[in-house]
């Protein structure tokens, strides 16, 4: 099932696109831009698909009966991840829709504080959780808590990108392992890769 996707010289393309992404300083923090973390400058089919192949790749994607990300950035990967595997996704909402069952839950990152509205998950549903990035591990506890009220069998997580402690903080506060496709950190004004 798994499909190599390189760009010119055998360089997986993740990777490469991420060496080459824009920075921007905002406060102290150094952001990078890149279309699997913010949908710009653009979305290359071919970078999405090769993400989504590796995805497939290590997850646990067995007797799964639902894909949950959080809204914006995993919306292009869930929807991808669904097309290749027949799994339905759910999206973790930043708004409010008054559903029966909705499930609100707080989520605080290093850049911002807010709710977020699970709709669509059944007590017993088994899940693997996708997003983009994992940073602060905000945005992962948060959906780590709804999904548990909701009564959801957690199978597996997945973040595209690793940068600083998140990933470590959530395991520890969490007890789930989460998978990531590359660990990367900003040094000097430039992404560096220190894990693929």
């Amino acid at each position: 099932m798994f499909i190599k996707c390189y760009s010119g010289g055998g360089r997986l393309l993740l990777e490469e696109t991420l060496k080459s992404c824009p920075i921007v300083k905002r406060g102290q923090y150094h952001y990078f831009i890149h279309p699997i973390s913010d949908g710009v400058p653009l979305v290359e089919p071919k970078l999405l698909r090769e993400v989504a192949m590796r995805i497939i790749k290590i997850g646990n994607f067995e007797d799964v009966d639902k894909l949950v990300t959080a809204e914006a950035m995993g919306i292009p990967l869930v929807t991808t991840l669904s097309l290749y595997t027949d799994i339905p996704y759910v999206i973790m909402r930043k708004r409010e829709y008054k559903l029966p069952g909705e499930i609100p839950v707080f989520q605080s990152t290093g850049y911002s504080k807010g709710q977020l509205y699970l709709n669509g998950i059944e007590k017993g549903d088994k899940v693997v959780i996708i997003d983009d990035v994992i940073s602060t591990g905000g945005t992962m506890i948060a959906i780590i808590n709804a999904l548990k009220r909701a009564g959801a069998e957690i199978k597996d997580i997945i973040c595209v990108i690793e940068r600083g402690e998140g990933k470590k903080i959530v395991e520890e506060k969490t007890g789930y392992k989460i998978k990531t496709l590359v660990k990367i950190d900003v040094v000097d004004g430039k992404v560096v890769i220190l894990r693929d």
